[in-house]
């Protein structure tokens, strides 16, 4: 436990010590976000490299105290060090992606074989996938192939939901900071440190970020920031969906692995999920932006940006909340059916309160 709140101590504070002279670096280089397209909602240049120093303080307190002392099978220290040196392999793929990305601009089919890529290295190199629904719609194993390629689509949603939602200040650090702590302190009580290390090393760096990227926003993460952000947690909750049940205590066996996992990307998922429904009912790409995310609803509403992703920080917390409560029924499917009910009623909220809005100004 001490060694956790030392990897979260250490990339909370390399942010926070760090952050101000790299906006005052973007500032003189010019590497920031100018308003003038109709989609973007900020009224003033904001420096949009932020991803740099939350990748590097993630990396740097994941790597400084990881370690496999407390792993005594010769098979988890293989897995836990092969694992680790392909995150940080592939993470870095994703980061230069990104990089370039916010500095010249990448096309979005690059950016998707990017991906693919990326999900392929660490589905078939790491085995890092989804091997079955472990009782959902009452499938528990998967074929082979099922697996690689419902594995793929997973990595491809989750990094995606991260990059679509960075568009209120703090909202993509505000979810990965909650979602990525919810994945640790499962993995404390799993008793997997090398796993919970990584989540509170990101969970501390996203916070350090908090304090200049929450409204009024000093800086963006960019895209160098939401794809890392979007890959560690999706590898965060492949391997919570397939830990072995055999290593859970008797509380947490009852509680369905898939169904947290989704409650804690429960935003992410239901925004993107929903954009990408209207984009192709309306036949433009899922990757062309807009301004209908559910965020951009509440803004419309007459929410500032503060109160905008406090309402969706509250929305994670409360279907987290579900899916532990969830327990009581004993069914993974009764448990996902009230997790699915909790992301509808909010996006039901939200779309009569814009209605409610227009009808009182009428």
């Amino acid at each position: 436990m001490i060694v956790l709140i030392l990897v979260f101590v250490v990339a909370f504070a390399v942010v926070l010590y760090s952050t101000p002279a790299l906006i005052k670096v973007a500032v003189l280089k010019r590497l920031i976000d100018s308003p003038g397209e109709e989609r973007k909602i900020h009224k003033r240049s904001i420096p949009t490299i932020g991803g740099i120093i939350i990748y590097a303080a993630t990396l740097f307190s994941y790597s400084l105290w990881f370690n496999v002392d407390d792993l005594h099978q010769y098979d988890l220290i293989f897995q836990s060090v092969k694992e680790f040196k392909l995150l940080v392999a592939t993470s870095l793929v994703l980061f230069f992606v990104g990089v370039k990305d916010d500095i010249v601009g990448t096309a979005a089919v690059k950016k998707l074989f990017a991906h693919i890529i990326v999900a392929l290295i660490l589905i078939l190199m790491g085995d890092i996938r989804i091997t079955g629904l472990h009782g959902i719609f009452g499938v528990e194993q998967i074929p082979y192939w099922g697996s690689v390629f419902l594995s793929l689509f997973t990595y491809i949603v989750v990094v995606n939901a991260f990059n679509l939602i960075d568009g209120v200040d703090g909202l993509a650090a505000g979810v990965g900071f909650i979602s990525t702590s919810a994945f640790g302190m499962w993995f404390i009580f799993a008793g997997d440190y090398a796993l919970a290390s990584l989540a509170f090393a990101l969970a501390g760096s996203l916070l350090g970020f908090l304090v200049f990227n929450f409204s009024p926003a000093r800086i963006f993460m960019g895209d160098s920031g939401s794809l890392i952000i979007g890959m560690f947690t999706c590898v965060l909750a492949i391997k919570l969906i397939e830990y072995p049940v055999e290593r859970l205590d008797n509380f947490w066996i009852t509680i369905s692995k898939p169904v947290y996992a989704i409650a804690a990307l429960i935003y992410p998922l239901v925004d993107t999920l929903r954009i990408f429904i209207i984009r192709a009912a309306k036949g433009q790409s899922p990757f062309t932006a807009d301004k209908n995310h559910i965020h951009h609803r509440l803004l419309e509403c007459g929410f500032s940006h503060a109160k905008t992703v406090i309402i969706i920080y509250g929305f994670t917390l409360f279907t987290l909340a579900a899916s532990v409560v969830s327990y009581l029924f004993n069914n993974p499917n009764s448990s996902l059916v009230a997790v699915v009910v909790c992301g509808l009623s909010f996006l039901f909220v939200v779309l009569n309160l814009k209605r409610q809005k227009k009808r009182d100004a009428e």
